[in-house]
């Protein structure tokens, strides 16, 4: 057995995350233009460790060195630091709340923009479509669904899921006040559910950075639920900054249960729309801020 990798596999001690992980960080940055120097520490260590393990790799020294060498070896590095954990309908209460508080003030656009932050795999982005369908809504709106994670999206893309999620993800949407069966939104190809393409049409499935990248429309609806519970206090206030800035006038901000706006420089520019839930719209109070910057080509995941 390799001796380095004999005593817990890797973990990094508290010396090698002082002087190695800020170092990886900025390499990942200088290299690949992904800013993860804002994340929290305990996270963000979790999942170095759970690399290196996968990749049977020492040290943190060892991964700096593997990433440099070649793209795709970042790539693999990001299936990790990234974790992609989510759901259909993940918390319906919130999906009950957009049906009964937000498409209301949606449909009095001709074009709504939605914007799903850190899509991961894309399940909230195909819940908030099927909501806008049964809505008579999603025919005139586009749903923007970012990540920093292309295989991700490229999965998400693709809008395929395991059978055996789906008794889940029907409860869920029962739950979320569903109109119809779940089932008629899908169909079974051997061991997978393949969605509807009608709800893939008005999908723009994207990469996009919070920490790097800015505005590149205006949104009448910005949900981005349990991404922000991995940013430290000024990254959070950094993105409550590009938000601000992305939504329209009255325009909502959803989030996930363990986050808030209560703490932030804009909580004062935002109304409770659903205070229990996360659910926020913009007001006219006004804050001059400085823009943000970094701008990349937005660019869609290749199919």
């Amino acid at each position: 057995m390799n001796q380095a990798l004999s005593v817990d596999t890797a973990d990094i001690v508290e010396s090698d995350r002082d002087s190695e992980l800020p170092a990886l960080l900025e390499d990942i940055y200088q290299h690949y233009n992904h800013d993860f120097r804002q994340y929290a520490a305990a996270s963000l260590t979790r999942r170095i460790n759970w690399a290196l393990r996968k990749l049977k790799m020492a040290d943190i020294a060892q991964l700096r060195d593997y990433i440099v060498q070649a793209p795709q070896n970042f790539s693999t590095l990001l299936q990790y630091i990234t974790v992609p954990v989510s759901a259909m309908f993940r918390d319906p209460a919130y999906f009950l709340a957009l049906r009964q508080h937000v498409v209301p003030v949606l449909k009095t656009y001709s074009s709504p923009k939605i914007w799903v932050a850190g899509c991961c795999t894309g399940e909230e982005a195909y819940s908030i479509a099927i909501v806008l369908r049964e809505e008579g809504l999603l025919e005139r709106s586009v749903i923007y669904a970012t990540d920093i994670n292309p295989a991700a999206l490229e999965q998400a893309a693709r809008g395929i899921f395991r059978n055996d999620q789906i008794r889940a993800y029907t409860e869920n949407y029962q739950r979320a006040g569903g109109k119809t069966a779940f089932s008629d939104y899908y169909h079974a190809a051997y061991d997978n559910a393949v969605l509807d393409k009608e709800l893939r049409k008005n999908i723009i499935f994207a990469e996009h950075s919070l920490t790097t990248d800015s505005v590149f429309s205006e949104m009448q609806l910005i949900s981005c639920r349990n991404v922000l519970i991995y940013f430290k206090r000024e990254l959070q206030s950094a993105t409550f900054d590009l938000f601000h800035e992305s939504l329209c006038r009255r325009g909502f901000l959803g989030l996930g249960a363990r986050e808030t706006l209560d703490f932030s420089p804009r909580a004062h520019q935002f109304d409770n729309c659903v205070k229990s839930l996360r659910i926020y719209q913009k007001n006219n109070e006004s804050l001059i801020v400085n823009p943000v910057e970094g701008l990349r080509r937005f660019q869609p995941a290749r199919n």
